[in-house]
């Protein structure tokens, strides 16, 4: 009872630190002074605002296409006009991209401007999301912690330690100029060092996964090296390179922010692998004590290798269902698959795909002969047993 108290005193401290550690960077962060105007995004008049009333609405033709348009009053609600009523058109001048009606209450974004004698003006930009994005992350965090218990909340404080290492650990580390492999590789021994801990406890099944995880991630980026440079990729196949040079006036190591890229999204999975592959073994040796190193070996691979297989299966389903778009504008222009592989943007998600799934082979065995070394040899480690922690929690 002690030792589970120490643990989540020993949390708890870890987390009090963490946040005295990251709040001043966000309070930084979220001060800084914005730009005059953004280089991708909404520029600085873009506010969020309220309909008040439709005065009109109907059909327009632009062209030879027809479509829904509506003239609206609106309030807006925040920044420097907060207050100020204006009237904008929807869908009277350009093609619309979408179908989507606007009713009496909805929240929109809408760019206020002012001309040279004064005079405001307002029109329309985009639909306001972030309600939705709330509502859904409350469910998300309510199933979360109903599915999974005090697991659950572990779990949600890892997500927020994984967004806050890369908002607020690699992304600036990279901004300043520092190597993007460099600063990626560190923000990634952070995550999996930390983060596991955080939500599996401190206990020796997360040492092996953390162990296998830095070992994974090792043969991982010796792989995304090697084809990286082998298949003579510049890391410009993703545009919004081009735009980042440009704000970094061509001093970043785009190559280097491209490998930093492989070794992160694997990282994504591959906590999730590693975690689920030692507890297998510590689960199979708790319900059978006599089994040796090969024969609890065997036994965990037969369950690692299902789990690699959907695992390997989903990231390639993921990466397809994302080329979607890309992948139809192919068939419509009838190209040749076999000449658009040899297209930047593809060999890299190629690559990507390929070299984070080999590291993913790599995790299962690894972690399970870990644990298996573990599992066995634990009842031998003595007092060391104290400073470990028990097999499982």
């Amino acid at each position: 009872m002690k030792r589970k108290t120490f643990l989540i005193l020993l949390r708890i401290t870890a987390f009090v630190i963490l946040m005295l550690v990251m709040v001043p960077k966000v309070i930084d962060f979220v001060s800084a002074p914005e730009q005059e105007e953004a280089l991708i995004g909404y520029s600085t008049g873009t506010v969020l605002a309220k309909v008040d009333k439709i005065v009109e609405e109907g059909e327009v033709t632009l062209g030879e296409a027809s479509q829904p348009y509506q003239i609206l009053d609106v309030t807006v609600l925040e920044g420097e006009y907060a207050g100020v009523p204006f009237e904008i058109e929807h869908g009277t001048r350009q093609l619309r991209r979408d179908l989507i009606m606007l009713g009496v209450g909805d929240r929109i974004m809408v760019t206020v401007s002012s001309a040279p004698d004064g005079t405001l003006t307002a029109f329309f930009t985009d639909f306001y999301r972030r309600d939705s994005i709330l509502l859904l992350f409350g469910i998300f965090v309510l199933v979360s912690i109903l599915i999974s218990g005090f697991k659950g909340v572990r779990s949600l404080i890892g997500i927020l330690l994984s967004l806050a290492v890369i908002v607020l650990i690699i992304l600036p580390g990279i901004r300043e100029g520092n190597d993007p492999l460099l600063v990626g590789i560190l923000g990634s021994i952070f995550f999996v060092g930390f983060s596991l801990y955080i939500i599996y406890g401190w206990n020796v099944k997360t040492h092996a996964a953390v162990l296998g995880s830095f070992i994974s991630l090792a043969i991982t980026g010796v792989l995304a090296y090697i084809f990286v440079n082998h298949a003579k990729l510049t890391g410009y196949g993703d545009e919004n390179m081009f735009y980042i040079t440009q704000l970094t006036q061509n001093t970043l190591n785009v190559r280097s922010l491209l490998l930093a890229g492989i070794l992160i999204g694997t990282l994504g999975v591959l906590d999730d692998l590693v975690i689920s592959q030692a507890s297998a073994v510590f689960e199979l040796y708790r319900n059978n004590p006599t089994h040796s190193l090969k024969s609890l070996y065997r036994s965990a691979m037969n369950i690692g290798q299902d789990h690699i297989a959907a695992t390997v299966n989903t990231l390639v389903l993921a990466y397809a269902g994302a080329s979607l778009p890309m992948l139809l504008l192919f068939s419509f222009n009838n190209i040749d698959y076999g000449m658009a592989i040899n297209l930047e943007f593809i060999t890299e998600e190629i690559v990507r795909t390929m070299v984070g799934s080999l590291g993913l082979f790599a995790a299962v065995p690894i972690t399970t002969l870990l644990a298996a070394v573990i599992a066995i040899k634990y009842r031998d480690l003595g007092k060391l047993r104290t400073y470990l922690g028990p097999l499982n929690e």
